[in-house]
């Protein structure tokens, strides 16, 4: 996905983000059977994408689809991204599928933190390692004779001990692969684990090395900003010249002299 479709998904994500503090699987379910619709009929992936078409009269096409199908919340989550612009008909429905998934990784998060995400990422590996070990069970989960319901049962067996985020991705990925070999896209959600376990990982560049107690109270203070217990990733850079550079997923707080001096810079240039 590049261009206007990156940054209308980006958009998405971030109006996303408040929803996942209450929300459960029911709302990732409810995502991919609406996504499980646009794939059914070309046509109506052409009409909620329609360039032509105003974005309020697209978002309000979806919501008479899915309206009383789905929760509202789905309901308002698709038809934003009715709203918005895609390169491609089939852009919508990937960036309703990665929304979904990550509702499906953010109830791992707030189950277990960065723990419940370390088991789910672990879940979904053993799962693609599994399928990869085996021939006989990647034609059976290729298949295109046997049903969704059937593969899914199968897959599922695979990992029996796996949590309900897991299991629902692994039903996702074998039942509508959506034109990847299911562990293809089983590994695709685990680069989105990926990315949500960044949240929880401090990477903190200084000038010289930290003592012990420099870095406990570092810890206590970014612990107690983000409510969170993260992990510190600490890296000397000389180069910084002098002060702290703390990146947290896509947060950067940055009081080094390098960035004073950067900025300086552009205030003289401005």
């Amino acid at each position: 996905m590049a261009g206007v479709s990156s940054e209308s998904l980006a958009a998405a994500q971030a109006r996303l983000e408040p929803v996942l503090a209450d929300a459960d699987l029911s709302l990732a379910e409810d995502l991919f059977s609406i996504l499980g619709l646009l794939d059914s009929n070309a046509g109506l992936r052409r009409a909620v994408t329609d360039p032509a078409r105003d974005g309020k009269d697209r978002a309000a096409l979806m919501s008479r689809l899915v309206a009383g199908k789905v929760s509202a919340a789905a309901e308002s989550i698709a038809a934003d991204l009715a709203s918005a612009r895609w390169r491609s008909a089939r852009d919508i429905g990937d960036a309703l599928e990665t929304l979904a998934a990550t509702v499906a990784v953010a109830v791992a998060e707030r189950h277990g933190g960065s723990e419940g995400l370390g088991a789910l990422e672990e879940e979904l590996f053993a799962f693609t390692e599994v399928v990869g070990s085996s021939h006989d069970l990647q034609r059976a989960l290729d298949d295109p004779q046997a049903g969704g319901s059937a593969k899914a049962d199968l897959a599922l067996k695979l990992v029996p001990l796996a949590g309900e985020p897991a299991r629902l991705l692994i039903r996702q990925a074998v039942s509508a692969p959506r034109g990847l070999k299911p562990a293809a896209l089983v590994n695709r959600f685990i680069e989105l684990v990926a990315e949500r376990q960044q949240r929880w990982i401090a990477h903190v560049s200084v000038t010289r090395p930290l003592t012990e107690d420099q870095i406990n109270r570092l810890q206590a203070g970014l612990n107690n900003a983000y409510g969170r217990t993260l992990t510190l990733n600490v890296s000397v850079d000389p180069d910084l010249i002098g002060g702290i550079r703390v990146a947290i997923g896509d947060e950067v707080l940055d009081a080094t002299m390098v960035a004073r001096l950067n900025e300086l810079r552009r205030k003289v240039a401005g």
